[in-house]
């Protein structure tokens, strides 16, 4: 956090989420389909999206998931 401000910094952790596995395998595919539809125009959006995908597992582990 930046203490002048009191804001969250670009680099600090915002939030800290904890997801059921049918939670996680949601929210990977809609950062998916996210991904998919920005433009060429929307690349520090698609950026900061494929940020948080790397931070969650692989796509063969999520398929695996089963959403009941």
């Amino acid at each position: 956090m930046t203490e002048e401000s009191g804001l969250i910094g670009p680099d600090d952790i915002a939030y800290h989420l904890e997801l059921t596995p049918p939670q996680l395998k949601v929210t990977f595919t809609a950062l998916k389909s996210m991904l998919d539809d920005y433009g060429h125009e929307e690349r520090d959006v698609q950026q900061v999206i494929r940020q948080v995908l790397d931070k969650l597992p692989d796509e063969a582990s999520i398929r695996h998931i089963r959403v009941v």
